[in-house]
């Protein structure tokens, strides 16, 4: 809500409580927050530009449906872990029960840009410099747990897909041989998707990555990641194994590529499924949604397929 009249051609975009928030966050009055706008309308959240006092700043909004998707405590534990470690963004204020959160704004960042192989190789440095600090939290990802828990949320109706339950059916059998390979986990981004690495310039004009939302983080083996990058950017099977092993540095063991392709397979019937709860709440990602479940089905062929010539 504004105030005085100062920003009444923009802050109707944020309501009241958002506008309360920021101005004692900062010890500002509601006046001094200035030129508001939408940054971004994220597949979870809405992010909000505004500026004060010479500065510009991010506010995140949870968007329909979020409180039954992400648990804000587990959020802010994960931050408490990232703190200090160069990794995430810098947080000024998050709430560990509606989730706002508000961070200051890095100026000159983009995004990762997933066919620039450049972008790709200091991304998935930086990805691998997360895992190997080994990070650990009180929380787990369960990727088949989720699957069923977003399935729960479309409240007994069925899939818009007619061979959903012989695609999940599918997926369930790749389990077993997850479940056969040893696999030390840690702190696990879980979306991270090229949009989540930002590229930034240092003061000597070197470019860094930092990695940012981090709602769904939680303990899981850290090949999910790999994952994540690949069915957002919507990669084909040379670019997922070209991926792997830039990741690797070009030593991927075949079982872990195996299993990376398993979990292409299971992502994508997650976050299908994730769609389909957003879609019976009105919210459409059109050709993101049904290339996540063509994911399921194609990865689950290739996963077993590459399984047999593992153990033959």
């Amino acid at each position: 809500m504004a105030k005085n009249g100062d920003t009444l051609d923009t802050t109707n975009q944020l309501n009241s409580e958002a506008i309360r928030l920021i101005s004692e966050t900062l010890h500002i009055p509601y006046t001094a927050i200035k030129n508001i706008s939408i940054l971004k309308k994220g597949m979870t959240n809405r992010s909000f530009l505004f500026s004060c006092e010479q500065k510009k700043y991010i506010i995140r909004i949870p968007g329909e449906g979020t409180g039954r998707l992400i648990d804000r405590s587990q959020e802010y534990k994960v931050y408490q872990a990232l703190n200090g470690k160069g990794i995430s963004d810098s947080v000024i204020y998050i709430n560990p029960v509606d989730g706002y959160k508000i961070t200051e704004f890095i100026p000159g960042a983009r995004c990762c840009d997933p066919y620039c192989a450049d972008d790709v190789l200091k991304c998935m440095n930086k990805l691998r410099t997360l895992h190997e600090m080994c990070l650990k939290t009180t929380h787990r990802f369960n990727l088949f747990e989720k699957i069923n828990l977003y399935e729960s949320f479309w409240n007994g109706k069925p899939s818009v897909y007619q061979d959903y339950e012989e695609t999940k059916n599918n997926i369930l059998k790749l389990k077993p041989f997850i479940d056969g390979l040893q696999t030390e986990e840690c702190l696990t981004h879980i979306d991270a998707v090229p949009d989540n690495f930002l590229l930034v310039k240092d003061a000597a004009g070197t470019e860094e990555v930092i990695l940012i939302d981090w709602e769904y983080a939680g303990m899981q083996d850290p090949h999910v990641d790999l994952a994540m990058f690949s069915i957002y950017s919507f990669y084909d099977r040379e670019r997922i194994d070209r991926l792997i092993d830039i990741y690797f540095q070009q030593s991927c063991e075949q079982n872990i590529r195996t299993k990376i392709y398993c979990y292409v397979a299971i992502c994508g019937l997650l976050w299908s499924n994730w769609c389909e709860y957003k879609r019976n709440l009105g919210v459409e990602f059109g050709e993101y949604s049904l290339r996540q479940y063509r994911y399921a089905k194609e990865y689950y062929r290739i996963a077993r397929e590459a399984m047999e010539d593992t153990l033959s």
